[in-house]
C-alpha cells in the first residue's frame, strides 16, 4: 500500500494526536482522521472489530452493550499481543478477557449499571503482529426504546453521540448493515446518506451473509449496484453466537469465512475482495490516503492553535508555583493590571475600548447630565401650591396687623422650604454614582480569577474605601445645601431683585422662545396609541426641537406622520406594562385637550431605562416639564381652593413668587453644578488615589501575601493542560514535517472500484469477467492483478489482452471462481471517452483457425 516508511508512521501519528488531546482535554477541537463504526442494535460491529484483533475483548450481550464511544487503535507490533488503556497509562492487559472487563467496569463508572450512556470516550490501544496500523470508533448501535434507567430520549441522545463524530469532513464513516434486512432501512446508511450526501467519505460493511434466507444473496450489493457507495461495500462473515457461546476461535473463524466466500457461487468470483483480512486492509489503506489528503489542512490549523497559544504559553514556560519573588511580581502585576483597567472604564483611555455597551465612566456622566437633572425638576415647585404657601406665609407674618409693604421674610421662608427639596435628588445622585462604581470595580476584578484569594480581598478593601467615600460625598453634599440655607444672597448678579419683580412675571413666559427651535434629540421609540388591528404599537423616528415634537416614518424623515407642539406640554412616567419589557413614559396636555388623534395623552417607551431617561432629559431642555404630585389631583382641589384673595395680597404673591422664580434657578444652577464636583473629588478622585497607592499596602498589612497569591485548583488545571496541549501540538508538528519530507509515494490505484456507480452497457462475458475487465479499465493498470491461483488459470492470458478462441470442450467440476464458462469469448466494448482503446487480440497458434470477431454492437 505505501511505499516507504513514512507513510506507514501516519496512522500512529493520528494515534498519538488522539492521545494527547484526549488526555488533555478537548478544548482545541482538532478535527483528527478517524473512522467511526455506525450501525443500528446487533448488527455486528464489535464482532468486525473483534475480527481484526483476532480475540475476544468487547462486551456482548442482548440490547444496548455499547455505551460509551470506544477509541481502538490497531498498532502492527513484532513481538507479543497486548492492550493499554489511557486512564489506565503504563499498565499492560496481556489478558484480554481483563480487556473486556475493564471497558465494562470503566463504562459503568461512568454511566451507571443499568444501561445508561455517555459521550465521553474509552481509548484502548492494542499492539499485535496480526493487525494492520488502524484506527476506529466503535459507536453505540442505535436504538428506538429505552430499557432499564436509560431516558426517554434515548434514541436522541444516541443519534447526537454519533453525530458529534460522523459531521466531521475528516471523518471516514464505517456503515455497519447486515444482510437478513433490507438495504433500505439500514440506520448506518442512513446516518451516512443524512452527513456524507454525496458518499465520499462512507464504506459500506455488509454483515450475516450467512443467515441470508434459502435461494437469496447480497450479490448486487456487494458489486455496488443496489444502493452504490463512491467506496463499495466489503462483506464479511461473523461468527454466530452458537459460535461464540461455544468459544469458537476467531482464527477458525476467519478460515471458515474464508471457505464459505470460496465455495459460495454468487460470491466466488469476488472472493478475494470480501472477508475480514481484506476488509482491514482496504481500511487501513483508505485511512492513510485519507490522511495523507487532509495532512495540509490538519498541519495548518494546529500551527494556528499554536500560535494562539504561544503568548500565553510563554508565560507558563518556567512558571514556579511557590517561589516567593514569583508571587511578589505576580500581586504587583495584578494590581497594577485592575488599576490601569479601572482608570480606562472611568477615562475612557486605552486601546480596548468596548463597541457593544457603555462603560462606566460614560454611565457615570450620563447620571450628572440626564438622571440628576430630570430629578431635579420632579422636586421643583408646583405653581398652584407654591402661590397657596405664599399667601399663607404672608398672612401668618401680618398676623393681626394688615401689611402695606411686601414681607422680605416671606421671600427666605418660601427660599428656604424650596432648596431643602433639592437635598434628596443630590443624594440620590451619589448613590446612582455609587452603585455603578462598584460595577466598575466588579468588573475590574475579574481579571484576577487566577487568584481568588487575592480578588476576594481586594474586592473586600476597595469596597470598603468606597463605601466610606460615598458616606464622605453625602456629607459634603449636604453641606452644601446647608451653605445655601445659611445665607440667600439677595445680591446674586442674576438675581432680579423687589424692583424688577413684576417685570420677571411678564418676561418668565417667553424665556423658551429664546432658545430657538433647534433640534435637540433624534432617534427610535415605540409609539403604542394605535389600533389593535394596526398591531397596537409601532416604532417611529422622533425628533424633538425647542417647539414642536414630531415622528417619521424612518430616519430619512420624508413621511411625516405628525407634529406636536410643546405648548402646555407635561411628562408622566407610565408604569411597565404585564406583557411587555419596555419602559415607557407618556406626554399629556395640561389643558385637557387631546393631543393626539382621539388621545388625551402620547404613550412612548424604549429597549432600556437608560435610553428613556435621556429622553426625558432632552424634553427638560425644550421645556416639557414632568407632572408632579399635586398636578395629578388638580382637577379634584380646584373647587374646594381659596379664591379670595384681595388685590393687595395678590401683587404680594405675585412679586414673591417671581422673586422666589429667580432665586431658585440660581441655587439649582449651582447644585447641578457643584454635585458632580463633589462627587468626582471624592469618590472617583481619592478612589483612583486609593487604588494606585494604597491597596498594595492594606493587602500586605490584612495577611500573608503568599496565601494570597494561592492559584485556584481550575487555574492550576488550565496551565497544565495548556502547556500539554502546546507540547503536544509542538511535537505533531515535528512528526508532520519529517513525514513530509521523508515520503516519496507512487500512484496506487484506488482501493475500491467507483465505476460501478453509473450504469455502463454490460459486457458479453461472465459476470466474473465484466467485473474484473471494468476494474482494471478504470485503474488503468492492467499489471496490477490478483496473486491468487484460483482467479488466475494457468491457461488465461494478461487481462485486457485476451485473445480469442474456441471455447473450452468441456467444463471442470469446481471451476475457479473467475475461470471463463463454456460460452463465446468477451468481444470488446466501444471505448468509454477518456479510456483507453481495447488491445488488439493475439495471432492464434498456428494449428488453430483464428476466429473473426463480431463488429460490436
Amino acid at each position: 500500500m505505501t511505499t516507504n516508511q513514512g507513510m506507514e508512521q501516519l496512522i500512529p501519528l493520528v494515534n498519538k494526536l488522539q492521545d494527547a488531546f484526549a488526555h488533555t482535554g478537548s478544548t482545541l477541537n482538532i478535527d483528527l482522521p478517524q473512522i467511526a463504526v455506525v450501525g443500528g442494535q446487533s448488527a455486528g460491529k464489535s464482532s468486525v472489530l473483534e475480527n481484526f484483533v483476532g480475540k475476544d475483548f468487547l462486551p456482548r450481550g442482548s440490547g444496548i452493550v455499547t455505551r460509551r464511544p470506544l477509541v481502538l487503535q490497531l498498532i502492527t507490533a513484532k513481538n507479543g499481543e497486548w492492550g493499554e488503556f489511557l486512564h489506565c497509562k503504563g499498565k499492560k492487559f496481556t489478558d484480554f478477557n481483563e480487556i473486556r472487563k475493564e471497558i465494562e467496569e470503566e463504562t459503568d463508572r461512568m454511566t451507571g449499571s443499568n444501561k445508561g450512556i455517555s459521550a465521553i470516550p474509552i481509548n484502548l490501544r492494542v499492539h499485535s503482529p496480526h493487525v494492520l496500523n488502524l484506527t476506529l470508533v466503535d459507536l453505540p448501535g442505535m436504538t428506538k426504546v429505552p430499557v432499564g434507567d436509560q431516558p426517554a430520549d434515548i434514541e436522541q441522545q444516541i443519534r447526537d453521540m454519533i453525530m458529534q463524530f460522523v459531521v466531521k469532513d475528516n471523518c471516514l464513516i464505517l456503515a455497519v448493515s447486515p444482510a437478513n434486512s433490507d438495504l433500505a432501512n439500514s440506520d448506518a446508511l442512513k446516518i451516512a446518506k443524512e452527513f456524507d450526501p454525496q458518499g465520499i467519505r462512507t464504506i459500506g460493511v455488509i454483515t450475516k451473509l450467512d443467515l441470508m434466507d434459502e435461494g437469496t444473496d447480497a450479490k448486487h450489493i456487494l458489486e455496488n449496484k443496489h444502493l452504490p457507495l463512491r467506496r463499495g461495500y466489503v462483506g464479511v462473515v461473523n461468527r454466530s453466537q452458537k459460535d461464540i457461546d461455544g468459544n469458537k476461535d476467531i482464527k477458525a473463524a476467519l478460515s471458515a469465512e474464508r471457505r464459505f466466500f470460496l465455495s459460495h457461487p454468487a460470491y466466488r468470483h469476488m472472493a478475494d475482495k470480501l472477508g475480514t483480512p481484506y476488509l482491514q486492509k482496504i481500511l487501513n489503506q483508505q485511512l492513510t490516503n485519507h490522511i495523507k489528503e487532509t495532512l495540509p489542512a490538519l498541519r495548518n490549523k494546529l500551527q494556528k492553535q499554536m500560535m494562539d497559544m504561544e503568548k500565553e504559553v510563554e508565560e507558563f514556560k518556567n512558571f514556579k508555583p511557590d517561589d516567593p519573588s514569583r508571587k511578589t511580581k505576580a500581586m504587583l502585576q495584578m494590581i497594577q493590571g485592575f488599576n490601569n483597567s479601572f482608570e480606562q472604564l472611568i477615562e475612557g483611555t486605552g486601546a480596548s475600548i468596548d463597541t457593544l455597551e457603555l462603560s462606566g465612566g460614560a454611565k457615570i456622566n450620563r447620571i450628572f447630565h440626564e438622571r440628576f437633572p430630570y430629578e431635579l425638576v420632579k422636586m421643583e415647585f408646583d405653581e398652584q401650591t407654591l402661590r397657596k404657601e405664599i399667601s399663607v406665609v404672608i398672612q401668618n407674618i401680618h398676623a393681626i396687623r394688615t401689611g402695606l409693604f411686601t414681607p422680605d421674610t416671606a421671600f427666605e421662608e418660601i427660599v428656604k422650604s424650596q432648596i431643602a427639596k433639592l437635598k434628596d435628588p443630590a443624594l440620590k445622585c451619589v448613590e446612582l454614582v455609587s452603585t455603578e462604581l462598584m460595577n466598575v470595580l466588579r468588573k475590574c476584578s475579574d481579571k484576577m480569577g487566577r487568584y481568588p484569594m487575592l480578588r476576594e480581598e481586594t474586592d473586600r478593601v476597595v469596597s470598603t474605601n468606597v463605601r466610606e467615600k460615598e458616606a464622605m460625598t453625602k456629607e459634603q453634599v449636604a453641606k452644601l445645601i446647608d451653605f445655601e440655607l445659611s445665607y440667600i444672597n439677595t445680591n446674586h448678579d442674576d438675581f432680579i431683585g423687589f424692583a424688577n419683580a413684576s417685570q420677571k412675571g411678564v418676561d418668565r413666559g417667553a424665556k423658551k422662545k429664546s432658545v430657538g427651535n433647534q433640534v435637540i434629540r433624534k432617534g427610535w421609540l415605540t409609539m403604542h396609541n394605535l389600533s389593535f388591528i394596526k398591531g397596537g404599537s409601532r416604532d417611529f423616528w422622533f425628533t424633538l426641537s425647542a417647539e414642536q415634537f414630531q415622528w417619521y416614518k424612518d430616519e430619512e424623515e420624508k413621511d411625516k406622520k405628525f407634529l406636536l407642539s410643546l405648548d402646555n406640554i407635561r411628562l408622566r412616567d407610565l408604569e411597565k406594562g404585564f406583557m411587555s419589557s419596555k419602559y415607557g413614559f407618556a406626554l399629556f396636555s395640561t389643558e385637557s385637550r387631546n393631543v393626539y388623534k382621539d388621545y388625551r395623552q402620547l404613550e412612548l417607551s424604549a429597549e432600556t431605562q437608560e435610553e428613556v431617561d435621556s429622553w426625558k432629559a432632552s424634553f427638560l431642555r425644550a421645556g416639557v416639564y414632568p407632572e408632579r404630585s399635586t398636578e395629578k389631583n388638580q382637577d379634584s382641589t380646584s373647587g374646594s381652593s381659596e379664591t379670595s384673595l384681595d388685590p393687595q395680597l395678590e401683587r404680594q404673591v405675585e412679586t414673591i413668587r417671581n422673586l422666589v422664580d429667580s432665586y431658585m434657578a440660581i441655587v439649582s444652577k449651582t447644585i447641578r453644578d457643584l454635585v458632580p464636583k463633589i462627587i468626582m473629588n471624592i469618590m472617583i478622585g481619592q478612589t483612583k488615589e486609593f487604588i494606585a497607592t494604597e491597596v498594595l499596602a492594606h493587602l500586605y498589612s490584612s495577611g500573608n501575601g503568599t496565601d494570597l497569591m494561592e492559584e485556584s485548583h481550575e487555574e492550576a488545571e488550565r496551565r497544565d493542560t495548556m502547556l500539554k496541549m502546546y507540547h503536544s501540538l509542538k511535537e505533531a508538528l515535528k512528526v508532520m514535517g519529517d513525514i513530509n519530507m521523508k515520503t516519496v509515494q507512487t500512484n496506487l490505484p484506488p482501493p475500491v472500484d467507483n465505476s460501478w456507480i453509473p450504469e455502463e452497457p454490460a459486457t458479453n462475458g461472465t459476470p466474473a469477467q465484466s467485473l474484473y475487465a471494468s476494474q482494471q479499465s478504470y485503474n488503468r493498470q492492467p499489471s496490477v492483478r490478483s496473486s491468487s491461483p484460483a482467479r488466475r488459470p494457468p491457461s488465461r492470458p494478461q487481462m485486457g489482452r485476451m485473445a480469442p478462441g474456441p471455447p473450452p470442450t468441456q467444463a471442470p467440476s469446481l471451476p475457479p471462481p473467475i475461470m471463463p464458462s463454456n460460452a463465446a469469448p468477451p468481444i470488446p466494448n466501444r471505448p468509454m471517452p477518456g479510456r483507453a482503446p481495447p488491445s488488439i487480440p493475439r495471432r492464434p497458434a498456428p494449428s488453430q483457425k483464428p476466429m473473426i470477431p463480431q463488429r460490436p454492437t
